[in-house]
């Protein structure tokens, strides 16, 4: 997501040589030997060391990254099977929305990978107002149209879906942070939901509550959706349900994940996927 809008699932049924598994999933019989990640500025660690001057810090990647600062999913597979050092793609879009997901998913066919990771949606949360926001309707045809796209071009690789994190639990956590809501009204950052933080009228308390809603709507058609792909797994709601802290927060943009957000990010998809304890 970027800063005025606030992204996979999948595991190859490669068995690759003396790699073992940590799923009963008898689709998955070892580790891929390539990645590409899908979604928005969040996969692209979007101002994650909140230094100047703003922008992405693929480095810093949840799914993708090179820092051992965040041990990413490519770096936990790395461990495991070393075939995959330098087969990993960040397809991901600062801005991006899931009717770009087709694109992006079209891009990691066209890569040969084994697994792609998709976070995409919160940017059709995230809109300068409720009413901009994506329905679910087209959300879910858009993401069924990725899926069928990516199914077609290459039918071996495994995707692994991660739920959009939480946007009100950024809301209630920043929201007596008097920086953050300068931040947020100045840069017009999500104002679908932060729009009048500090309002506990109940024409803003409804909203929260409807935005929060949608999003979780969203979450149902990733994992509906995902269901449908005997080569697609969803996280379960794992990362929707974070208990993400201030210090996870970028102290740039007071939106995306900062390194630790990313970190937190990485370990919990990772428990949540087909090698998790």
């Amino acid at each position: 997501m970027r800063t005025r809008a606030v992204s996979i699932l999948a595991m190859v049924a490669w068995s690759l040589a003396g790699a073992a598994t940590a799923s009963a999933d008898p689709a998955i019989t070892g580790y891929p030997g390539s990645i590409a990640a899908t979604g928005d500025s969040i996969t692209q660690a979007y101002d994650a060391d909140s230094l100047f001057p703003p922008g992405v810090r693929p480095q810093y990647s949840w799914a993708t990254g090179s820092s051992s600062k965040v041990n990413s999913l490519y770096l936990r597979i790395l461990a495991a099977n070393p075939a995959i050092a330098g087969h990993a793609f960040n397809d991901a879009k600062s801005g991006a929305r899931m009717v770009d997901l087709n694109g992006q998913l079209g891009t990691a066919a066209g890569q040969s990978v084994d697994y792609v990771t998709i976070l995409m949606g919160g940017n059709d949360v995230c809109q300068p107002s409720e009413a901009a926001m994506t329905s679910v309707a087209d959300f879910t045809a858009q993401y069924s149209n990725a899926m069928a796209t990516l199914t077609a071009a290459s039918p071996s690789t495994n995707v692994y879906v991660v739920s959009i994190p939480n946007v009100k639990t950024l809301w209630s956590t920043l929201k007596g942070n008097a920086i953050a809501r300068f931040v947020w009204a100045i840069g017009g950052v999500c104002q679908s939901m932060l729009a009048r933080p500090l309002s506990t009228a109940q024409t803003d308390v409804d909203r929260r509550a409807r935005v929060l809603q949608r999003e979780v709507d969203f979450n149902a058609a990733l994992a509906s959706v995902c269901a449908a792909y005997t080569q697609c797994r969803f996280d379960g709601n794992a990362v929707f349900n974070v208990a993400f802290v201030a210090s996870d927060i970028s102290t740039r943009d007071y939106f995306h994940p900062s390194i630790s957000g990313q970190k937190k990010l990485a370990a919990v998809s990772w428990s949540a996927g087909y090698w998790g304890p």
